[in-house]
């Protein structure tokens, strides 16, 4: 697609001088502006303390625009479902109820901006997805001027319902869309108040209920139903020439608006009131078998005709001649100019993709025009607080970029509370994006560790994988246990199961847990051979090892022997070993002398069940020998 040629708007910072120098900071979805202390030569005054955010989708947060990107997004899901080894021929009527029921959303959500945007949408669907061919175009052209000028009703039924009011404008306007019946029923009411002129209004009946339309189901050719038609357009025009009506302007009015006289519909543009209602009209009269082929044609000279030769023409009017020129293309270059927001282009692009219409046609840096537009609007719709998770469905039909968006997107998501973490990890993980899982892992583990939620912050490690941050968890367990005399958490300590061997630490934690449930339950046999088994296998720290050993010590002093006369060999050994690093630790360590005793209590007593264990371990043993 060609560069824009349009000047970028410009856009004005509250508070900023002339002749200030301003920094600015890119965001996801703003920019940061603010003053900084550079002065050119010549400036005065003092900076702006201000910092400024700039927008770039504003409209994302508008609630009526919230509801039209919720809508669509499940039928934008449902498009790509579609299978594309189906025959296109099964496909279209698939499409044409698609693109319908996004301008169905766009009616029920957009209010006030709906008009353009269905206006726009309506005449693509008739053009490229349906693709009418000649006869049938012009009455879906028809239908699209009927759905976008309605106030017509609602002023006939006024008139329908008042016996003294009539207006010749309200029967012209619905002749102007090619909506007979109505207009027959209006001159009915009419003629009943005009008994004189009652002939006229009969022979005006009669015409208006021989104008043949042509019915793409009936088995009327296009060819004959061009001759019937022309039949009827010479018997019209010999009426205007007889003066059958010249005695009654609004009926002869009527006439010349049948024979598609271009003088008379162009004195009536305020009935008209745009030129494409007036290029249809035209063709209703003059052209019904119109190809689309010379629908640009008809267009230009409608416009042409329409417009004062002086007015520059608006946004809406290049849009819609680029549409009846079949310049797909130009139609999404300026409505992403026009319009002031991702969504239209983006979702117009991805169904007119869909049908095949659009050539390939690649960007500069690799991606095509669908994959761009919707990796724009999905960018932006990453930038709202809730709008963000459809964002990923967007990203995930983006074959070529929409993952490396996705990664980059899902760490700016703010990580608010434990249940939104909870939903950005299950996309990351549906989607194997391994370091995003673990970035999000360890960013809540660290959060609930400042918290002292010391359960959540182990539950976020684990899922992370990350050893060294379970280790340092794990050691505040041990210390909150040694500082409490219990575990906090017991629930996740107790099923750890196969994460407990993420790492050493954590493993002790797991296992140290379950020697405390073996004495609970008084299977003192198994809860003696774990503790043993920790710390012979160097899994217990060394800084917990007293600890260990004053554990044992209920077992020891138990009436039956529970430690073997090696396993009790065995925990002198690892005492002896722990009291001599204690006594070569550094002369200078501050430590408080009521500290000192307690230890020296604990080996003292530790030495004394031991002693004691091992002469009742060596007596049962010999007497079982023997």
């Amino acid at each position: 697609m060609e560069e824009v040629d349009v000047e970028p708007a410009v856009t004005n910072i509250p508070a900023a001088s002339n002749g200030t120098h301003l920094g600015f900071a890119w965001g996801p979805g703003d920019i940061l502006v603010y003053e900084t202390l550079y002065k050119t030569s010549g400036a005065k005054g003092s900076g702006c303390p201000f910092v400024h955010e700039v927008r770039k989708d504003e409209d994302i947060y508008s609630p009526i625009l919230r509801k039209l990107f919720n809508e669509s997004h499940h039928i934008f899901v449902g498009l790509q479902t579609i299978r594309e080894d189906l025959p296109s021929k099964n496909k279209k009527p698939q499409f044409v109820s698609i693109s319908k029921n996004y301008r169905s959303v766009i009616r029920a959500c957009m209010e006030e901006l709906q008009q353009v945007a269905e206006l726009i949408w309506n005449l693509c669907e008739v053009l490229f997805i349906e693709a009418a061919p000649a006869g049938s175009l012009l009455l879906h052209l028809l239908d699209w001027v009927r759905l976008h000028k309605a106030d017509v009703d609602e002023k006939a039924r006024e008139v329908l319902a008042n016996r003294d009011m009539f207006r010749v404008w309200q029967v012209v306007s619905y002749v102007l869309q090619g909506r007979l019946e109505e207009a027959r029923q209006m001159l009915v009411k009419q003629a009943t108040l005009q008994p004189a002129a009652r002939k006229m209004y009969k022979l005006m009946d009669a015409l208006l209920s021989k104008m043949p339309f042509y019915n793409p189901g009936g088995t009327q050719t296009l060819t004959e139903f061009d001759v019937k038609w022309r039949h009827w357009h010479e018997e019209v025009d010999r009426c205007l020439q007889d003066n059958s009506f010249a005695s009654n302007k609004h009926l002869e009015l009527i006439c010349k608006v049948l024979v598609g006289d271009e003088d008379t519909l162009l004195e009536h543009k305020d009935l008209l009131s745009t030129w494409y209602h007036f290029l249809v009209t035209r063709l209703l009269f003059c052209h019904p078998t119109v190809k689309p082929t010379e629908l640009h044609y008809y267009a230009q000279s409608c416009m042409t005709m329409f417009l004062d030769p002086r007015s520059v023409p608006e946004p809406l009017d290049s849009i819609l001649l680029a549409a009846f020129e079949f310049d797909i293309h130009q139609v999404i270059k300026d409505c992403s100019i026009a319009l002031n927001n991702w969504w239209f282009v983006a979702h117009l692009t991805d169904l007119l993709d869909h049908c095949k219409l659009l050539q390939s046609h690649n960007l500069h840096f690799g991606s095509n025009l669908r994959e761009f537009l919707l990796l724009e609007y999905a960018s932006g719709l990453f930038t709202h607080h809730s709008l963000w998770q459809l964002a990923v469905d967007y990203f995930d039909h983006c074959p070529e970029f929409g993952r490396v968006y996705l990664e980059l997107q899902i760490e700016r998501v703010p990580l608010d509370t434990e249940r939104k973490a909870l939903k950005v990890l299950r996309i990351c993980e549906q989607r194997q994006m391994s370091e995003q899982v673990r970035s999000i892992c360890k960013i809540m583990a660290m959060r609930a560790l400042r918290n002292n939620r010391l359960g959540s912050a182990l539950s976020w490690s684990i899922r992370a994988k990350d050893a060294a941050f379970a280790t340092l968890i794990s050691e505040k367990f041990l210390q909150d246990y040694c500082a409490r005399g219990t575990f906090s958490d017991l629930d996740l300590i107790d099923n750890l199961g196969p994460a407990m061997l993420l790492s050493d630490r954590l493993t002790f934690l797991g296992k140290y847990r379950e020697f405390h449930k073996l004495y609970g339950e008084k299977r003192f046999s198994e809860a003696a051979k774990l503790l043993l088994s920790l710390m012979t296998a160097k899994i217990a720290p060394r800084s917990f090892w007293m600890t260990l050993l004053t554990d044992a010590l209920p077992l020891l002093e138990q009436k039956e022997v529970i430690f073997s006369a090696d396993q009790t060999h065995e925990l002198m050994f690892c005492l002896e070993e722990l009291t001599s690093s204690l006594n070569n630790t550094t002369p200078g360590t501050d430590r408080p002398m009521q500290d000192e005793d307690i230890e020296v209590t604990k080996v003292e007593l530790l030495r004394l069940a031991l002693a004691r264990n091992l002469a009742m371990a060596i007596v049962k043993e010999g007497t079982v020998e023997a």
